[in-house]
Order: structure tokens, then C-alpha cells, then sequence
């Protein structure tokens, strides 16, 4: 019986963590708030405070949850791509693959990060990790390519492009614009 009550804590905090990050990428953290969650979720405040006592304890959380989930996909991504040129260009086709999403409300890593750095938040570190677990393995995948004293760059480059087009794809909502932009971007890693 103990087995059956753990896993049943365990599942409603994951099914809270779930929802507060779906509704932090929607909403935003800011304007998030325990009540909107918990009906998300479909509990009481009180079962809700049970397993965060703050907002702040739901963000940690989130993030760890986006951490693990962007670890998983970069493991994804090595197993499928044989080469790093293919492992890049599936960093680089996010943003198509995700165009509605993103198209709506903005890339959920670029977003979260510069939420809490506006709040001036003490999340900021943690978030800020996120950006770093694609920036360091898109270092990595360079390196491969050959582009061993490039590669620091033209991780950042690549990164600071997708989320530029992110940017661009809120504002202008056109996918054809981000397929065109994402195979100029590919060819230049096949170029490498």
C-alpha cells in the first residue's frame, strides 16, 4: 500500500510540473499562479501546497524537468544522426518542426530565460543552464565537423541564429520564411 501512495505523490507532482510548465511557457511564469495550476491539474490549493510550497519551488522544478527532457533529446539525436552535421541540423530544425509553438509564444528556453532575468529572479543561474546544455553539445558536434578551434563560435552563432529566428517567428508568423532560414542554415553546416 505504501508503494501505491508514493506513486500516486509522485505522479500528482509530476502532473503539476507539467502543467505549471506548460502554463510558464504560455503565460509566463510571472503571471502563473498557484490557482491557475492546481486547475490545471485538478486539485485543491491545499493537496497543491503539499508538494510546493512556492512558486519558486515549481520553477525549480520546471527547469530540472526541461533539463532532463533537452538531455534526452540531445541522447535522441546522437543515437539517430550519424554524423555531427546531422545531429546540428536537428538542433537547427526545432524551430520547424515547433513552428506553431514557437510562432505563438516565442522558443521556451529563450523565453523562461529572459523572464526571470527581467524579474531579476534567483532562478536566473538555473535557467540560464538550459541555453548552455545545447550551446556546449552544439560545440561538441562542431568539434566533430573538424572545427576544433571554431567551434566555441559557431556553437554561439548557431544558437544566437535560432533563437533570433524565434524571435522572428513571433513577430512574423511565417513559416516559410523559417524553412527558408533553416536550410540556409543547414547548408552552412554542410559546408563545414
Amino acid at each position: 500500500m505504501m508503494g501505491l501512495f508514493m506513486s500516486t505523490k509522485a505522479s500528482t507532482r509530476q502532473a503539476i510540473i507539467v502543467a505549471a510548465d506548460r502554463l510558464f511557457y504560455q503565460q509566463g511564469f510571472a503571471h502563473t499562479s498557484f490557482a491557475n495550476i492546481a486547475e490545471q491539474v485538478n486539485i485543491s490549493r491545499g493537496n497543491f501546497y503539499h508538494h510546493f510550497k512556492t512558486k519558486d519551488d515549481i520553477l525549480t522544478a520546471v527547469i530540472g524537468w526541461r533539463r532532463e527532457k533537452i538531455a534526452a533529446m540531445l541522447l535522441v539525436w546522437e543515437q539517430q544522426a550519424v554524423t555531427p552535421h546531422a545531429r546540428i541540423k536537428q538542433y537547427l530544425q526545432l524551430l520547424e518542426r515547433n513552428f506553431n509553438d514557437i510562432a505563438q509564444f516565442g522558443c521556451p528556453i529563450g523565453s523562461l530565460c529572459t523572464e526571470v532575468s527581467k524579474l531579476g529572479h534567483q532562478a536566473k543561474p538555473i535557467a540560464d543552464a538550459l541555453s548552455h546544455l545545447f550551446i556546449d553539445w552544439l560545440q561538441q558536434q562542431f568539434a566533430a565537423c573538424g572545427c576544433h578551434q571554431l567551434a566555441r563560435t559557431y556553437a554561439l552563432q548557431a544558437f544566437a541564429w535560432s533563437q533570433g529566428l524565434a524571435v522572428m517567428a513571433t513577430f512574423a508568423k511565417d513559416p516559410g520564411f523559417v524553412r527558408q532560414e533553416v536550410k540556409r542554415m543547414c547548408e552552412w553546416v554542410d559546408s563545414l
